[in-house]
């Protein structure tokens, strides 16, 4: 192989890393959104448990000295975030959107004044300690494909673990098939014995946590440090992937794995020196966002009680 074909083989390999690596956020998040959804709950909070997740991450292993606690504190903190959306929207009947949307908000705004408490008015770099990278034995060793996926943080492998896990959880258990009822017919599902409000409680916490988990993997395995808005709409492209995966765990991390790709290829488009605005470069994920909410990227239908309250308002309450 000739110096060119060495030079390509080494740029696709770290597009390849590149991609998995950008793509590993995306994918705990999606997936503890992909759980909460089944259960009839649209977390468009979701922003506000990453970011809070990475500041909890970032100052858990600061104050230890080590970044499992750190991830630790991540998802306590985002499942506390999903703590307080889960209070308004199950039994103050509050609208899931406008909660959500509240609570990303609000996560935005309290991290940063947090940050700004603690560091100064115009904040330090910070130097955390951060997650090792797990070479796998003879799967890192395949040329290619070996040191983009098999050699990565821990957190990428917690996600290739839990899309089959959580598909075996929702379509083989029959706690899966409770989660997936009240989903689609909570009326239905409190009618056969099922308690909606705490199906509905512990799917949101857990998406939660494992959203806190995708924060804590930008401090902590991604970045080495944390800064005020870093999550960057994550957790509103998450919530995209869910639906670009259709609702299924399995196909939500092959969709991460592309929105992962995108921010990689946005990157890589930058170095090529393009007489174009990078703006447009760094729109590439946002644009795919886009599509897909806009259904133009798979189309699939959403759990039938998605976003409604229960019990349900009646009129004129």
């Amino acid at each position: 192989m000739g110096e060119t074909g060495l030079l390509n083989l080494v740029i696709l390999t770290a597009f390849l890393e590149a991609g998995v690596r950008l793509a590993a956020p995306l994918a705990l998040a999606a997936l503890g959104e992909t759980l909460s959804e089944r259960g009839g709950v649209l977390n468009i909070g979701l922003e506000g448990s990453i970011i809070c997740g990475a500041l909890a991450a970032a100052l858990g292993a600061l104050a230890t000295g080590s970044a499992t606690l750190g991830l630790a504190s991540g998802a306590l903190a985002g499942a506390v975030v999903a703590g307080v959306f889960a209070l308004f929207v199950l039994w103050l009947n509050a609208d899931q959107i406008i909660t959500g949307t509240a609570i990303s908000m609000g996560g935005l705004g309290f991290t940063a004044a947090m940050y700004q408490a603690r560091f100064g008015a115009t904040g330090t770099q910070l130097s955390l300690p951060t997650l090792d990278t797990w070479t796998l034995p003879a799967l890192g060793s395949i040329p290619v494909l070996g040191p983009a996926f098999f050699s990565q943080k821990p957190t990428v492998y917690l996600a290739y673990l839990l899309a089959p896990l959580l598909a075996w959880f929702l379509f083989r258990t029959a706690a899966g098939l409770q989660v997936r009822a009240v989903g689609e017919d909570p009326d239905s599902a409190a009618a056969a014995g099922i308690a909606v409000r705490r199906v509905r409680l512990w799917v949101t916490l857990a998406g939660g946590a494992l959203a806190g988990m995708a924060g804590a993997h930008l401090s902590i395995a991604f970045t080495g440090t944390f800064q005020p808005g870093m999550s960057a709409g994550r957790g509103f492209i998450a919530i995209a992937v869910v639906v670009l995966g259709r609702w299924h765990p399995v196909w939500v991390l092959a969709a991460a794995l592309f929105f992962g790709a995108a921010y990689a290829l946005q990157t890589f488009l930058q170095t090529l020196g393009l007489d174009v605005g990078y703006q447009l470069f760094l729109a590439v994920p946002y644009v795919l966002t886009l599509l897909a909410l806009g259904g133009w990227l798979g189309r699939s239908r959403a759990p039938a009680a998605l976003a409604l309250p229960w019990p349900h308002r009646r009129h004129g309450d």
